[in-house]
């Protein structure tokens, strides 16, 4: 690859992280934490893609002013013959350009319900618990029910009217659970954290179909078909559906 085919394809780079930065693409990708080392990696490759042009082109004028004496131009013309065969690298190199512009213009699905019921679940027990306010419905999301419920056997939620938002996820017997998939760095690391839900739960449920489910606790448990890993239950007392949110996974976890 010739130089100028590495500065655009640097380019290019960089340009698609910034634009993935800027925008809430980045998030399918990344944890929100990581935006800013994002926008520093874009600026920098775009720096070095620019500085790359520019070396290239003193080069270029430097070579254009010299005095050539004979055996020079026979070096030059050796160098034409090379040139000839290495002629196609550039074109080739252009290739790397897809990736880069299926970045820009395709957002890919974040993991959903196929991922989920394939993965056990990533339920771990905190250092601690926030502090919950002492009246009214508590607005939870999945990893602090889930933890709460199993770890501090609803100790503070014992009587409380809950609400939980996740996505739907359904096993293979069809029991339905609300998922959320929990971050430690970036979506590749991305593991569930589920909640099996009973109660009055809605005649069809479609999988991946966002939910905000209103209910209270319940000591109900059960394990994780895949690794055994421990499941709450939540009692459903009513079920809404709602828009997928800007940043579909928790972070909750690990912060």
């Amino acid at each position: 690859m010739n130089r100028q085919a590495q500065a655009a394809v640097l380019f290019l780079t960089g340009a698609a992280l910034l634009h993935a930065g800027v925008t809430d693409l980045y998030l399918r990708y990344v944890k929100a934490g990581l935006q800013p080392l994002l926008l520093a990696s874009g600026a920098v490759l775009i720096v070095a893609a620019l500085a790359t042009v520019w070396y290239e082109w003193r080069g270029r004028r430097h070579h254009a002013g010299a005095h050539h004496t004979d055996a020079h131009h026979a070096e030059d013309a050796h160098d034409d013959h090379d040139h000839g065969h290495t002629h196609r690298e550039p074109r080739i190199s252009w290739l790397l350009v897809l990736p880069l512009l299926a970045l820009i213009l395709v957002a890919p699905p974040a993991l959903g319900s196929y991922s989920a019921m394939r993965t056990g679940t990533a339920l771990q027990q905190p250092y601690g618990y926030g502090k919950l306010p002492a009246t009214g419905p508590l607005d939870l999301n999945v990893v602090d029910y889930a933890t709460r419920a199993v770890y501090d056997h609803g100790r503070n939620l014992k009587g409380r009217e809950i609400k939980v938002t996740g996505f739907v996820a359904l096993d293979r017997s069809g029991a339905p659970y609300l998922v959320r998939m929990a971050l430690n760095c970036c979506a590749a690391d991305a593991q569930p954290v589920k909640i099996a839900l009973t109660g009055k739960i809605p005649p069809v449920l479609q999988p991946d179909k966002w939910l905000e489910i209103t209910g209270s606790y319940t000591p109900r448990q059960t394990k994780d078909p895949v690794n055994g890993g421990p499941v709450p239950y939540l009692k459903v007392a009513s079920a809404a559906p709602v828009a997928t949110p800007k940043d579909p996974y928790d972070e909750s976890w690990n912060t």
